[in-house]
């Protein structure tokens, strides 16, 4: 099928990708006690390397196995360098043996790292650019789990911040080390790196906070440092949030720091949206998820409004927009509209790993037909009765991490 998603694109650090369909990230939570990928890792994402896609996302991959999102978090430790070198070479040549690009989502969780997911000790305080509590939903019970579950985090100081610099350095040289084509550092969903770059979470007066420039300071040296210790070509992408329906001054305060970021020397901008406390990068924005009618499909992903705010203001980069697609025309007219070059899927790609040869670009399907998968779930009413948004919202992403789990054992299955 010839159409714009079909076509090949190479990104400037010389990664060609054979179409624009990008598996994106996702919560997966099935390393191992150590923090290393598992055989389940290798077969559903051997599964998404045959599927047909651009270019594969991993999910997150923790540079401090101190903090992590999810106990099933794959994470950077050390004192097993030799197994993960091992294990994250295996993980790689998934993609790489079937000529598919994978790039490594790097992160660090911040204040967003709930109690007995990394190796901190229960009373040990999350990092964070400033001490401010996660506000997790309303009523005591709410208050009551955000203060046993995150806490209130410490402050980072000068220390911190150098060493979660050079984490990020270190993870990379393990990805580039290990056969993976890039990596895409995380600065969206409230993590750490989001915490500086919003004024919100970022009070600092220090030369880290105070204005947009000064919140971007630690994505720009990250960038640059990771830049300088990876070899030429290794992909160097970024996550950000998007800023809908917020202030003209917080999307004017947006694009200066993307402007920057862009500078640093990334390859490609990916755009989300949402944190633990506003939970739309796993809701969606209350679209309708079956669209029906032109107008509708023509603005079916979840962000496209912000993507085209920024369009004109930084042309040369390439734009991957997630969420919210769910027909081939939708992917059609936002990359016709000029809104975004790269179409990132996530949980369709989870429900039918072969998405873009089976339906995307499959001649025998008309557009008509195209519809990519999906399924709602919600929590039970127990859950939803304590008010606290990102269990209320856990249920959907606990659902998927299960089918990408039984994916992944369905092809060592299959192979043995």
């Amino acid at each position: 099928m010839e159409s714009t998603i079909a076509q090949p694109l190479k990104l400037k650090c010389g990664l060609e990708l054979k179409n624009r369909l990008v598996k994106a990230s996702m919560a997966e939570n099935m390393a191992d006690a150590n923090g290393m990928p598992t055989d389940v890792h290798n077969g559903v994402y051997t599964e998404w390397a045959e599927g047909g896609w651009g270019m594969v996302l991993t999910g997150n991959v923790m540079v401090d196995r101190t903090y992590k999102g999810d106990a099933g978090d794959v994470a950077v430790n050390p004192s097993r360098k030799t197994e993960l070198l091992s294990k994250w070479k295996a993980y790689a040549s998934t993609c790489r043996s079937n000529d598919t690009p994978i790039i490594m989502q790097i992160n660090h969780p911040g204040r967003q790292s709930p109690a007995g997911a990394g190796t901190r000790p229960f009373f040990a305080k999350n990092l964070a650019p400033s001490a401010i509590p996660l506000n997790v939903g309303p009523g005591l019970l709410a208050k009551f789990a955000s203060a046993f579950v995150f806490g209130t985090p410490r402050e980072m100081n000068q220390t911190d911040i150098d060493l979660v610099v050079q984490q990020f350095v270190e993870c990379s040289q393990l990805a580039a080390e290990t056969g993976f084509h890039g990596v895409q550092i995380h600065a969206a969903h409230g993590y750490l790196l989001t915490q500086f770059l919003t004024a919100d979470t970022n009070h600092r007066t220090d030369e880290y906070g105070g204005s947009p420039e000064k919140r971007a300071k630690i994505v720009i040296d990250i960038i640059h440092a990771v830049r300088a210790a990876t070899p030429e070509g290794f992909c160097v992408g970024l996550k950000m949030n998007s800023v809908d329906h917020q202030s003209p001054e917080a999307l004017k305060g947006c694009i200066t720091q993307l402007k920057m970021i862009i500078e640093a020397g990334v390859d490609f901008v990916e755009i989300s949206g949402g944190s633990y406390e506003d939970v739309t990068f796993i809701e969606g924005t209350g679209q309708s998820q079956n669209p029906k009618s032109a107008h509708t499909v023509a603005r079916e992903a979840f962000f496209l409004e912000f993507a085209n705010a920024i369009r004109s203001q930084v042309p040369e980069i390439p734009l991957l927009l997630t969420g919210g697609f769910r027909t081939r025309r939708g992917m059609i007219a936002a990359m016709q509209n000029n809104s975004c070059d790269l179409i990132g899927l996530a949980r369709p790609a989870v429900l039918m790993p072969s998405l873009p040869k089976s339906i995307i670009f499959n001649n025998e399907v008309p557009d008509e037909e195209a519809q990519l998968p999906y399924k709602k779930i919600t929590a039970p009413w127990l859950v939803r009765w304590t008010g606290i948004k990102v269990l209320t919202s856990g249920a959907e992403p606990a659902w998927y991490s299960k089918q990408i789990q039984e994916t992944g054992r369905r092809k060592i299955a299959s192979s043995s």
